[in-house]
Order: C-alpha cells, then sequence, then structure tokens
C-alpha cells in the first residue's frame, strides 16, 4: 500500500510539473504588459505629466456663439474622457546627477523628450476631435468653452473667461487665437496650434499662434505651436509645458525676412510673465530672419517681471534676449541651452542685452545640454 501511494503522488507530481511547462508556453513574454502597451513593444512606457496649475473647465458647457456676426458653429457636448497616455515618453528622474553638478537626466539628451521636456508626445489635444469648422470665428460669450474642435480658422476673443481646451487650429490668418484689449481670463489648454505656410495676409506669412493684446494675464499649458513666426506673444501670461517648433520664415510686405521668437515680449508690461518647463525651438536660420527663442524686447516700454524657468531652449540670432539696460524683475533659472541648431544654441550665442544690475534680476543655474554653465555678458 505504501508503494502505491508513493507512486501517486510521484505521477501528480510530474503531471503538475507538465501542466506548469505548457501553461508557460503558451502564455508566451512573462513581462508584465497592460491593455495599451503595444504587442511588439519590449515593455510599456511610463506616463509623464505636470501638475495642472488649474483644473479643466466644467466639462458641461455647450459650444456655442450668441452673436450674429460670428460665423455658425456647431454645438458640442465636451466630453471629460482622455485619451490613453501609455505611450507617452518617460520623465526625467530627478536626483541623479552628473559630475558637472548638473541633473544627469538633463544633459547629453538625444532629445527634448529624452530630458523630460514637452515634446509631440505630451501636447496637444487628449481626445478624438469630432466637430469641423471653418473660417473666421468672433467669440462673444463670457465664459465658453471650445473643447474636440478641429477648427481651419482663427478665434478672434470678444469676452472674458474663454477657455479653448483639446482642440486643433489650423490658422490662415494673422494668429491662431487673439485675445482683444479689454478682456481677460483666456485658457488654452492641451491644444495644436499650427498655420498654412502662404496663406497668411503678411505676404503669405503668418505671425502669432496665440496674441493676448489685453492686460490681464493669461494661461498657454500643454499646447504643440508650429509654423508662426512670433509663436506666443504677449507681456504677461503664463506659459508652461507648451513643444514650440517648426517656426517657418517668410518675408514680409516690407519686402524683408520676419524676425522670428518662439516667446516675444515687447516691454511695457504692468503683470508677470512666466515662462515655465517649455521646449522653445527656434531653427530659423540668421539669413532668414531669426530673432530669439525668447526674445524680451523694450520695444513700447520697459521689460519687468518675467520668469524664465526650466525650458528647454534652441536656436535664433540668440537663444534668449534679456531685456536690455531698464529690465527689472527678469530671473532666468534653471534653463536647458541646447547646440542642436548652433554651438552657442543661438547664433551668435546663449543671451543678449542681459541688465546684471537691474533690481530684481537673477542668472542661476542655466547651462548648455552638454552640462557647460552659462554665465551672460552684461547688456551693451
Amino acid at each position: 500500500m505504501s508503494r502505491r501511494i508513493s507512486r501517486n503522488s510521484l505521477m501528480g507530481l510530474l503531471l503538475a510539473a507538465l501542466l506548469a511547462v505548457l501553461g508557460s508556453a503558451c502564455s508566451g513574454s512573462d513581462r508584465s504588459v497592460s491593455q495599451d502597451c503595444p504587442k511588439d513593444g519590449p515593455t510599456c512606457r511610463t506616463t509623464g505629466s505636470s501638475a495642472s496649475p488649474s483644473p479643466d473647465p466644467s466639462p458641461t458647457v455647450d459650444v456655442t456663439t450668441s452673436t450674429p456676426t460670428a460665423s455658425p458653429s456647431p454645438t458640442v457636448k465636451p466630453t471629460p474622457t482622455k485619451a490613453p497616455t501609455a505611450t507617452k515618453k518617460p520623465r526625467a528622474t530627478a536626483g541623479a546627477t552628473s559630475a558637472s553638478g548638473a541633473p544627469a537626466a538633463r544633459t547629453n539628451c538625444a532629445s527634448p523628450g529624452d530630458c523630460g521636456f514637452p515634446d509631440a508626445d505630451t501636447t496637444g489635444p487628449r481626445i478624438a476631435l469630432k466637430a469641423k469648422k471653418t473660417g473666421y470665428w468672433a467669440i462673444r460669450t463670457d465664459g465658453l468653452v471650445i473643447r474636440g474642435q478641429d477648427i481651419t480658422g482663427t478665434l478672434d476673443i470678444y469676452a472674458n473667461n474663454v477657455t479653448v481646451i483639446d482642440t486643433r487650429i489650423t490658422s490662415d490668418s494673422w494668429w491662431g487665437i487673439n485675445l482683444r484689449p479689454g478682456y481677460s481670463g483666456l485658457k488654452v489648454l492641451h491644444s495644436t496650434i499650427t498655420a498654412v505656410p502662404g496663406k497668411g495676409p503678411d505676404n503669405g506669412g503668418v505671425d502669432y499662434a496665440v496674441s493676448n493684446m489685453g492686460v490681464s494675464s493669461i494661461e498657454v499649458g500643454w499646447c504643440d505651436v508650429s509654423v508662426f513666426g512670433d509663436a506666443l506673444s504677449m507681456g504677461q501670461g503664463n506659459l508652461h509645458d507648451n513643444y514650440v517648433h517648426d517656426i517657418v520664415p517668410f518675408i514680409n510686405l516690407g519686402g524683408e525676412w520676419q524676425h522670428t521668437n518662439t516667446v516675444i515680449s515687447g516691454g511695457g508690461n504692468t503683470g508677470h510673465l512666466i515662462i515655465r518647463h517649455n521646449t522653445l525651438l527656434n531653427p530659423t536660420s540668421l539669413k532668414q530672419g531669426a530673432s530669439g527663442s525668447i526674445g524680451l524686447f523694450a520695444d513700447t516700454g520697459v521689460v519687468r517681471n518675467v520668469t524664465v524657468d526650466d525650458n528647454w531652449i534652441a536656436g535664433g540670432a540668440y537663444a534668449l534676449y534679456g531685456g536690455d539696460t531698464g529690465a527689472t524683475g527678469i530671473r532666468v533659472t534653471d534653463n536647458i541651452f541646447s547646440t542642436e541648431y548652433h554651438p552657442g544654441s543661438g547664433g551668435y550665442g546663449v543671451v543678449a542685452h542681459w541688465n546684471a544690475g537691474g533690481a530684481g534680476n537673477v542668472w542661476s543655474n542655466n547651462r548648455m545640454s552638454d552640462g557647460r554653465l552659462v554665465k551672460p555678458e552684461p547688456a551693451s
């Protein structure tokens, strides 16, 4: 009896081992796989995100306009559903440092996204765009939320607290979105803003992706912006987590190459301009009107109260124009100046017109993409 029991036990163990082998062969790889992971991918990429400075607007607002002068617009029920984000690139790991003292994950990167900065994977609409609209659209309804739209044309905003979110705008005019004087509260979030070269009114060129003509701050965040010559134009605002790239140079109506900047401010501002954690690329050549990646110019008054923090910056004649001799309250900290277009980041260097002695001006821990510290020359 004892021999039979022992033999049966041995057969049971052999059968269990055989079933385990067959189960492993049927299951394929033993790596962790989610439903969003591509079948041929080695692993699922982690999701990176930045904390939003403001919550998404209410998902119950209809997209409508009350003015008879605007082009008819469809009524669209916005949806809070987000597209899967499992394929977005992993963000840089905080804490690790290189021999130079710069964070290791933020130096010697093949692309901005590899260093944790915004790119095509982390900007633009998060939902499918279904509603179509063509032509000039004057917005005159306070609190309007425009979501899920695919717009070929422009938005001209004569209203307060308008939000454009999860939308694509393809402009054929001076601007993509323009806030008129006297109005405030504009937010442009998770959207793509681009243009059709050759279709703009300035000899075929296009100038401003988002223009703030008012005297109050606006917010532009997680947007994919391309083509426009002076892409983000304003004296005050909160520009964060945007990817500005592929500017298209053009000869303006005056017969000259239009100067190009990814962010431009003409001075005279009364509020605060915050430029934080953006990828700002100006590939325009020096012969075709390159100005800056960030241009802080005293064209209409003194430049004051600007924060330039934690951006990936490349291109322009100089990568940064710092506000000139009268500038005050300019803080430039923890930025990476990339050499992807020029050895000095800009064609002539990193920074021009920096007012080192201006009240409240700070230049700290700004580095080239290989980790070298950058020290600005004084304003001339």
